[in-house]
């Protein structure tokens, strides 16, 4: 059991304890630099051939990757585009991946009709637990800032550039810094109108988005308990936002839940130590939190929801690695059935998974899909990133006009969504299917009867 790491000497938090595992060391110390095995590389379309580029020159033209199982590429960034060199972009992976015999390789070739790729999978921080990918005790390193999304798994994960990533690709390993952790701890319990996603935008704007910046977000507290597998990947999934090094919840039951049947790898479990050493330690009682927004053009720009219903809003986004996950939607259809939608309301599920579940689960006898197609949304997209980090001209609802956006996503600088002078709110899914049927900023209580002494979490939700 991971949790005797450290016996005897000083405690360590649980990212220490990962780290010290990784370095094949007894302990290691905040600002240390240290070298760590690398157990999994994740690349994708965007920074793929670069990472190839930078692998092949440092090693190498005929050089083999140091493991063709703990290489795992997923295109899902600039996909459904007529942007040839977007579409090129997918080829190299393609090409690499069959020189190299690389195992976990989630291919398109049919742009046109992603179902027609079985191996296609969509956005890689969902594709990558959904896939069995993200393990405790493990370090993941990916060439994407939202990599942190896996530290809900009681794991370092964390991303990396490409020159980092050629060199993990020869070698399976990086040197890195220990980063110290900062402590976020909710207590109480979780109010019937509340998700994960108010819960990160209110750490974030309460700590700016500089507050974490090269440390680790260790989010605990009773609250993590009443949390799925999803709603903490929210959470550590916009680590990054704070300028976190990576977010991190220690594994439970839950967490071996969700990955029963997805991985058979043997994996060790790490908790923070009594007494071990944080950079600060924040407590937050969750019933006093409320729903909130990120407004322009900052994650950190935090305000309630109730404060801005004086903003209209031209359209409504749920969708990507935060907010496009099948409990995002299944939030966003309990607010929606039986309402009609008054803007240009798009869906992008994350995953194919997440695309299949919206056609099949049910909340009160409905589909989601069905729920959706009854309020006005529009049809929900081929799984992607999508419009989240805007994409060539003709990606799915790319912000091309200077419009004010209500979104799931995780950053709303200038130009993230497309236009540059478009205005992106950071919201979570029920406060952006609120804004959908008023056509302004909402808070969710304002249109929802929600309970006022249980909390109806997705699995509570879906009857299938």
């Amino acid at each position: 059991d991971g949790r005797v790491r450290g016996v005897g000497r000083e405690p360590m938090t649980l990212v220490e304890k990962i780290l010290a595992k990784g370095a094949r060391k007894p302990r290691v110390k905040p600002g240390e630099n240290i070298w760590v095995d690398v157990d999994v590389l994740m690349t994708h379309d965007v920074c793929g051939p670069g990472t190839i580029g930078v692998f092949k020159r440092e090693f190498g033209h005929d050089a083999r990757v140091f493991d063709r199982e703990k290489i795992v590429i997923i295109p899902d960034h600039y996909i459904f585009t007529a942007d040839e060199r977007a579409n090129r972009n997918v080829d190299i992976l393609r090409e690499f991946c069959t020189e190299q015999d690389i195992k976990y390789f989630y291919d398109i070739t049919d742009r046109s009709n992603f179902k027609a790729n079985p191996d296609y999978k969509g956005v890689c921080h969902v594709a990558l637990a959904q896939e069995g990918h993200t393990r405790p005790g493990e370090i993941l390193f990916g060439t994407d800032s939202h990599t942190c999304n896996a530290g809900a798994f009681g794991q370092f994960a964390t991303g990396i550039g490409n020159t980092d990533a050629g060199f993990v690709m020869g070698t399976g390993k990086l040197l890195v810094k220990v980063p110290a952790t900062m402590r976020f701890t909710f207590n109480g319990q979780m109010p019937d109108y509340m998700l994960a996603k108010d819960m990160i935008l209110q750490t974030i704007g309460d700590i700016g988005v500089a507050g974490a910046t090269y440390r680790a977000m260790e989010f605990a507290g009773d609250v993590m308990q009443q949390l799925s597998m999803e709603e903490r990947m929210t959470l550590c999934n916009m680590a990054i936002e704070a300028g976190g090094k990576n977010g991190l919840i220690a594994a439970d039951e839950t967490t071996f839940k969700y990955l029963d049947g997805k991985t058979n790898k043997p994996f060790e479990v790490f908790h923070t130590d009594e007494g071990a050493a944080f950079h600060s330690d924040r407590t937050y009682d969750i019933a006093k939190l409320e729903p909130v927004v990120a407004k322009p053009h900052s994650p950190d720009n935090l305000d309630l929801a109730r404060n801005c219903r004086d903003i209209k809003t031209d359209r409504v986004y749920i969708g990507s690695c935060t907010g496009g996950k099948t409990e995002d939607f299944i939030a966003a259809a309990r607010i929606l059935q039986g309402q009609k939608v008054s803007v240009p309301t798009f869906l992008v599920p994350a995953t194919q998974k997440v695309y299949e579940d919206v056609q099949n689960v049910r909340i009160n006898g409905e589909t989601l899909a069905k729920i959706f197609a009854d309020a006005g949304c529009i049809d929900p997209a081929s799984p992607s990133c999508a419009a989240c980090l805007g994409g060539p001209k003709d990606t799915f609802a790319r912000l091309n006009e200077p419009e004010v956006c209500v979104s799931t996503t995780n950053r709303n600088f200038p130009g993230r969504m497309g236009s540059k002078e478009g205005s992106v709110f950071l919201a979570s899914p029920y406060t952006a299917a609120a804004s959908a049927i008023t056509g302004y900023v909402t808070d969710p209580r304002e249109v929802y009867d929600f309970d006022k002494t249980t909390r109806h979490s997705a699995e509570m939700l879906r009857e299938n």
